[in-house]
């Protein structure tokens, strides 16, 4: 294999070991909550450590381009003056880049509003499904027209009535479309799950000021309410740390530690699952800032290896994001690791299941792919490849880190995608691994 590093390639080599500390870009789920929330907001938001990735500032540019005005400084400090409850409609359509996240929730929030709207996005997230946020604001009275169930999106103008809905599929961004847009219908919409989906928006909502209600299955939002501005300091992004956990955990003599990570319970799972699988997690200093738990987080590897581990039902929901680095260590554990439930996993920012099935084999290991999941059998040694990321930010960074325990040098293709989630991915792998 001829290696040479390009500015959409990345060589990884063998590590020795993990070691260092970490504080991490803003979280990304609270990060577009905050941008969207504070847009609609009255007053000035001021936010700290936002997320550095381009999908957050999609988020940013949208509420930018409705009327709030944005200020940004290179620290992670922004500023939103909001539009006081009353975006207004633009002739250009609003650009929501890569990001699902900003196009379903956006479409949520613009349902009730006066004018037409357009959500337009990148090839990839014109892929994915918009049908799921359609449904239910259908159901509210909403008009939305899709292009064969997918973007562009256009919203137009309408009179929208409380509902009760139970999510097909678990999403917490089905579940905040239908939550912001009954922040501004009259009555009281509620949104039942069967698998508790993660809570920012409930969490972020209180922050703003709205009254919001919640019992173990349920959620629900009393309207219309006015939401007032906040100052808050983003906590460490979980997801994003995900990949240096998992690293730390395949060398016996690692130790990793994390500062102001957020520790939300329903995006913490993944600490459960790597304790399960042998490693050992400490946290340390827990407090609450602006409804979310942050804390300390140190983690070190188990002397004897990683044991293995099933990923399926609630968990696999609750895991959705980290399943593919947590599938590309497990050819590393003893016993391997088995994932199902996760078919969401296909209509990602790629096919993440045949992604993974198909890098996992180019580095020599056997592996069964299901419709929705996979079998990653324990005990084998990974070597060097060309790595297909498929344009996927989450494949990129997942095969990185099955690169440090591989024989060779591996060679990321399109590891630019990683920039659209975590600029900051490969310098901070660089700082922690000892080679």
């Amino acid at each position: 294999m001829s290696l040479a590093e390009t500015s959409t390639e990345r060589i990884i080599a063998p590590a020795r070991n993990i070691l260092g500390s970490l504080r991490l870009p803003g979280d990304k789920s609270i990060s577009h909550r905050y941008a969207l929330l504070g847009g609609l907001a009255h007053g000035i938001t001021r936010l700290t450590n936002f997320s550095t990735g381009a999908d957050c500032a999609s988020s940013l540019a949208c509420v930018e381009a409705l009327g709030a005005k944005v200020a940004r400084s290179g620290d992670g400090k922004i500023e939103i003056e909001g539009v006081g409850g009353t975006f207004h409609p633009t002739d250009a359509p609003l650009d929501c880049g890569n990001s699902g996240s900003t196009m379903r929730m956006l479409a949520g929030l613009l349902a009730p509003q006066q004018g037409s709207f357009a959500l337009i996005g990148d090839a990839s997230l014109s892929r994915r499904p918009m049908e799921r946020i359609r449904k239910p604001l259908a159901q509210m009275g909403a008009k939305i027209d899709l292009t064969d169930g997918h973007a562009p999106v256009t919203i137009h103008s309408a009179k929208l009535n409380a509902i009760d809905y139970t999510t097909p599929v678990p999403s917490a961004q089905v579940k905040s479309a239908v939550l912001f847009a009954g922040l501004q219908t009259t009555g009281r919409t509620t949104v039942r799950e069967s698998v508790r989906t993660r809570d920012h928006s409930e969490l972020a909502l209180r922050g703003f000021g709205a009254h919001i209600e919640r019992t173990l299955e349920s959620v629900s939002i009393e309207g219309p309410q006015q939401l007032h501005a906040i100052e808050a300091a983003v906590p460490g992004d979980i997801s994003s740390a995900a990949f240096f956990l998992c690293a730390a955990a395949l060398f016996p003599d690692s130790n990793l530690v994390f500062d102001s990570l957020g520790l939300n319970p329903t995006r913490a799972t993944l600490l459960d699952a790597l304790t399960a699988l042998g490693a050992h997690i400490g946290v340390l200093n827990l407090e609450e800032k602006s409804g979310e738990l942050v804390g300390t987080v140190q983690v070190n590897a188990p002397r004897d290896g990683l044991t293995g581990t099933t990923i399926s039902g609630a968990l696999a929901a609750q895991l959705i994001d980290e399943l593919p680095v947590l599938a590309a260590i497990g050819p590393y554990t003893k016993n391997g690791i088995r994932i199902r439930d996760a078919k969401e996993l296909r209509v990602k920012e790629s096919d993440r299941i045949a992604l993974v099935a198909e890098n996992l084999r180019a580095m020599g290991a056997e592996v069964i792919e299901f419709e929705d999941g996979l079998d990653v059998p324990g005990g084998q040694q990974l070597h060097a490849a060309e790595i297909n990321s498929g344009g996927d930010h989450r494949i990129a960074m997942a095969f990185s880190i099955a690169a440090l325990r591989a024989t060779g040098d591996t060679l990321i293709r399109g590891a630019e995608s990683a920039a659209i989630s975590f600029p900051e991915f490969f310098t901070l792998l660089d700082q922690v691994t000892e080679r």
